[in-house]
């Protein structure tokens, strides 16, 4: 059977059909609805990420090296069926803790308000003592406000991992992992929330969780009940298993756990959940070795993170993990990388709304090696932009569109 485009498999797969698994070479010539898009970044380019704004854009961001041990944190945007438009740059330092899991991002308010956050070290700390930097823009990302940082915490310890998403009451919601207790007590990571809004400093920050891991991503998104988070827990056992909390009238809810597999592990996987909301519907995706094997596995909400589907197996086959999802009309997409020979892949595959895994298809293939990062995923109407850091010589950031029935 000849290999068939991306788009051909995501279709079979929303629609429930059968077939044998194919998959797509990057390194051959791409079939025309898997364009390649790739934005004007410079060689070297990593830690990318996608943010969706509310006039249907999509935003890439990523870390540019500079000369001087410099970095640069610079952004592009397109609509569907554009092209990246020029990019601008947000911020440049010499001090930032530039890391493949613990990246900066950039998000969106209803009206056009942008905020990004990147990483500084603490002068003369230890490697991993650094802190958020946040910053505004209300003119498109032109000019941006002074950093400052989204906690009233000034400890010499680990802030970072941050997730953003606009509040209900249209606020900036800042998830991150904070270490303050680290320092003071010799405690464990905590999990806090800030908001800032479009003008003004940010709101007091507020404990989620007083024991999560150390150094997994976390993920937010907005419902129409509230925002939902997800992140790796840590119990007193050490079990770090995800977790979903919801913010609803002012208060955040008792975890609960889609997965619950009793993932017991004295370390940090550094693989953290990906969330993606539409009204009060959600896709958790998330990596686990709680088994024999390593696996990717994905569930679906319809009340806003109040209850969950059973857990779909996206791969079993020892993924890598780096999970990240999207949800579509018919169901959700989720994104990960998985090895291959000769390196790693980025792979998709479509989780119906019935609860069941269609085809997987091979967007890209890159490096298995940290360097390689976390591919990003982002919906735009009916494209799906796919961002992943090609770990392999010239190395950088790559991009492509795929389209996705509705």
């Amino acid at each position: 059977m000849a290999p068939f485009g991306l788009l051909g498999a995501l279709l079979i797969a929303l629609a429930g059909a059968c077939r044998a698994e194919q998959a797509v070479p990057t390194d051959s010539p791409p079939p025309e609805v898997v364009r390649r898009i790739d934005a004007d970044a410079a060689p070297g380019s990593g830690e990318a990420s996608l943010t969706p704004t509310a006039g249907g854009r999509v935003i890439l961001s990523w870390l540019e090296p500079r000369e001087g041990a410099r970095h640069a944190l610079r952004f592009s945007s397109r609509g569907a069926g554009e092209p990246w438009s020029a990019p601008r740059t947000v911020a440049e330092g010499a001090s930032w803790f530039v890391n493949w899991a613990d990246f900066p991002r950039l998000a969106a308010l209803p009206d056009g308000t942008l905020f990004a956050h990147w990483l500084e070290k603490n002068p003369g700390g230890a490697p991993y003592e650094y802190d958020v930097r946040l910053v505004r823009s209300t003119d498109g990302g032109a000019t941006w406000s002074p950093p400052v940082r989204p906690y009233s915490d000034a400890t010499p310890s680990e802030h970072g991992f941050v997730s953003f998403s606009p509040t209900p009451d249209d606020r900036m919601g800042v998830l991150f992992l904070d270490g303050r207790e680290t320092v003071r007590k010799g405690g464990a990571m905590t999990l806090r929330f800030a908001t800032w809004g479009p003008s003004g400093a940010p709101g007091r920050d507020d404990l989620v969780d007083p024991r999560v891991c150390d150094c997994c991503q976390t993920a937010m998104a907005r419902t129409t009940r509230g925002l939902v988070i997800a992140y790796r827990d840590r119990s007193d056992a050490e079990v770090r298993d995800v977790a979903v909390r919801r913010l609803e009238g002012g208060q955040w809810s008792g975890p609960t756990f889609p997965g619950a597999e009793g993932w017991t592990i004295e370390a940090c996987p550094v693989n953290g959940p990906a969330l993606a909301s539409d009204g009060s519907r959600l896709v958790l995706a998330w990596f686990s070795m709680a088994g024999e094997r390593a696996v990717v596995k994905a569930a679906l909400s319809a009340d806003g993170g109040e209850s969950w589907s059973p857990p779909v197996t996206v791969d079993d086959q020892g993924p890598i993990g780096r999970v990240d999802t999207v949800l579509t009309s018919r169901g959700a997409l989720v994104s990960w990388l998985a090895p291959a020979q000769d390196g790693a892949e980025v792979r998709v595959r479509a989780v119906r709304g019935d609860g069941t895994a269609g085809v997987l298809a091979v967007v890209a293939r890159t490096s298995g090696a940290r360097a390689s990062g976390f591919p990003q995923m982002e919906r735009a109407g009916a494209e799906v932009v796919v961002a992943w850091r090609d770990g392999r010589e010239p190395a950088g950031i790559r991009t492509a569109v795929v389209e996705v029935s509705e």
